[in-house]
């Protein structure tokens, strides 16, 4: 999966500070991974559509693929987060993650299509499991397995989401495990 990557950004406001703060305290709590996702989306969905959660540069797209601007990654590699960029008709491939992670839409909606990877007699095949519309405000977390999925942004406008990934994906290069054709 390509994406178009800024660097950790140094314009921190007060509300993503707070937000790092208490996404801090949770993934500190050493819970498992459904449970952390569970309670990180629970710290996130106060902030989204905060006008002062971003910045106008955090809120840039690329006019080639969706934009992914890192807003922080913990020193310790315990978290990252990131807030991805969508222009009409930009989409991920289908992917699974590294670790737990939480969405949540800041701007816009994101469509969403969830898979299962099913067993067979010769290969396993992906099996699509729901389709969903997130609108601005709203979190989901999931922890692997079964987060497997697609993300694109069907809408006239610009899209933009939060995500919180349990792992640094600035020493990764990316929060995807493995694509799936």
């Amino acid at each position: 999966m390509t994406t178009s990557t800024t660097p950790a950004s140094t314009e921190v406001s007060s509300r993503l500070g707070l937000l790092v703060r208490e996404v801090e305290h949770v993934v500190r709590r050493g819970l498992p991974p459904s449970r952390t996702a569970h309670l990180v989306a629970e710290r996130l969905a106060p902030h989204l559509g905060a006008g002062d959660l971003l910045t106008e540069r955090q809120c840039e797209g690329d006019p080639d693929r969706y934009r992914q601007h890192v807003l922080h990654a913990e020193e310790d590699g315990s978290f990252s987060i990131v807030a991805l960029v969508w222009l009409p008709g930009q989409r991920t491939s289908i992917h699974d993650h590294v670790s737990w992670c939480v969405t949540g839409v800041h701007a816009g909606r994101e469509h969403e299509r969830r898979f299962e990877l099913v067993p067979g007699s010769d290969a396993a095949r992906l099996v699509r499991t729901g389709d969903f519309v997130n609108e601005q405000g709203e979190v989901c977390g999931f922890a692997p397995p079964g987060d497997i999925h697609r993300v694109w942004n069907a809408g006239p406008g610009k899209a933009v989401s939060l995500h919180i990934y349990g792992a640094d994906i600035t020493r990764l290069g990316s929060s995807v495990r493995r694509v799936y054709h």
